[in-house]
């Protein structure tokens, strides 16, 4: 879903890989200079994030935990 400058990525209940996987796909669509903002209960999902946010050179902008949500901003860098 995207909001503005904002695409949301809702993986609760989703396991490791496919919050990374979701990512990385909104990633290819989006616009250099958009955020993504990923939801996830996966415990994995946080340093998975943090990781692929460092490794594909993105800004990862926030880390969020909230009632076992897991919130996490990044972003995308031009292509």
């Amino acid at each position: 879903m995207e909001e503005g400058n904002e695409i949301t990525i809702d993986v609760r209940g989703k396991v490791c890989p496919v919050p990374v996987l979701e990512a990385a796909k909104a990633a290819r669509l989006a616009k250099p200079g958009q955020v993504i903002k990923v939801m996830a209960t996966d415990p994995a999902a946080k340093q998975d994030l943090i990781n692929w946010a460092r490794v594909t050179n993105n800004e990862l902008l926030s880390v969020n935990e909230n009632d076992g949500v897991l919130i996490v901003r990044i972003r995308i860098k031009g292509k």
